[in-house]
């Protein structure tokens, strides 16, 4: 069977659009809503709270059915039916309960739809950054677009226009075919097994530190830019650039892959995050500066994020592949992400962003030396393994 090469980059262009138009902007939307910054850092600690425990509910169902696609389809519907929740009330509880449940979905859709991608793919997974890149795409439209969309129209058409392409999500995961599983593993490897291997708990620590450093540039960054006199296109535009820099990559990934080793990636993109963030920190008056720091967005969240992938791959094999996805998800984004939403959100107005962004690259730091002494040594553990 060939690969449905279209419907998953489907899958990640219109995921990934939602995402250009939620990450950035949404934040300036509970602003103008009325929330301060330690009300705005709890509803995105509530966004990402989920991650720590919904993909593993789901990854769990997904591996024991083998219905990954429907799942995925279960979870894309309710994502979009809920967030529409967010139009009739602004009150504090409110937007937490919605939060919570449209969150609860929505986390579940992406870590499911990884294990489906390699699995289309089976022994060419060293093609998913060419699929993947289509969800870089899908961002730069978005974001680009709704920056110049707001910077003529109230932040008020931002839920409506989310809620659209998340209903565009849905539709494209009823056009793509479940993934045909064949396992060639002989011996059945226990979870356990491979959850108490030091190096794997070294990878999720190292994924853990990473998302918590990038939080407060999910959460923050447009309220930054903000601060320091930057229009919305502006923002928009730099948001963008990283993402352009991301493509590029995805581009070039799989050769790069077949060259060197996970590992070498993985620690040259720990050290390009601690540089972009300290940059943010400390030079936040100057484009040229920032537009640099941007770029390095190809190796911090594009590189890690591949190499990550890759890993999880490697390391739960076909038989718990859904479970492996949904527990980095779940780690990085989830655990990782509230750590930082919530630091980000209790320092951004006492001690300011150049703290928090400081902080960030203290906490890549940690990752790099921990990353250095356990991650990816093995020989079995690099990118030749990828096929």
């Amino acid at each position: 069977m060939s690969v449905p090469y279209w419907r998953l980059s489907g899958f990640y262009f219109f995921y990934f659009a939602t995402v250009g138009c939620f990450v950035p902007y949404w934040s300036l939307y509970l602003k103008q809503s009325g929330f301060n910054s330690v009300e705005i850092g709890q509803l995105s600690a509530l966004l990402l709270g989920t991650k720590i425990i919904a993909p593993n509910i789901w990854g769990w169902l997904a591996d024991h059915t083998g219905k990954s696609i429907r799942i995925i389809r279960l979870a894309s519907f309710f994502a979009a039916l809920l967030f529409a929740g967010f139009i009739f009330s602004q009150s504090y509880l409110w937007f937490a309960l919605i939060t919570l449940a449209f969150s609860f979905f929505w986390n579940a859709v992406l870590p499911q739809f990884e294990a489906v991608t390699l699995f289309h793919l089976k022994e060419q997974a060293y093609r998913y950054s060419r699929i993947r890149l289509w969800g870089s795409v899908g961002f730069i439209i978005a974001v680009l677009g709704v920056g110049r969309l707001l910077d003529k129209e109230p932040i008020a058409l931002l839920p409506f226009i989310v809620i659209a392409l998340l209903t565009l999500s849905w539709i494209v995961t009823l056009l793509t075919p479940e993934a045909k599983v064949i396992s060639h593993e002989s011996v059945s490897v226990g979870l356990w097994q491979i959850l108490k291997k030091p190096e794997l708990v070294a990878f999720l620590i190292v994924n853990i530190l990473l998302q918590a450093a990038h939080s407060p540039y999910y959460v923050f960054y447009s309220i930054y830019l903000k601060h320091h006199q930057y229009s919305a296109t502006v923002t928009g535009l730099l948001w963008a650039l990283g993402v352009v820099a991301e493509i590029v990559l995805f581009m070039y990934m799989g050769r790069l892959l077949k060259k060197t080793s996970l590992r070498k990636v993985l620690l040259f993109s720990i050290v390009l995050a601690i540089a972009r963030w300290l940059l943010i920190a400390w030079y936040p008056d100057n484009l040229i500066v920032l537009t640099c720091a941007q770029l390095f967005h190809a190796a911090t969240f594009g590189a890690a994020h591949v190499t990550a992938i890759h890993f999880v791959h490697l390391y739960f094999g076909h038989q718990h592949q859904g479970k492996g996805q949904a527990l980095y998800s779940s780690l990085s984004f989830g655990a990782g992400g509230v750590l930082g939403s919530l630091y980000s959100g209790y320092y951004w107005e006492s001690l300011g962003g150049h703290f928090v962004y400081s902080i960030a690259a203290l906490l890549c730091g940690l990752a790099f030396i921990i990353a250095y002494g356990w991650v990816g040594r093995k020989n079995t553990l690099n990118s030749r393994s990828l096929g």
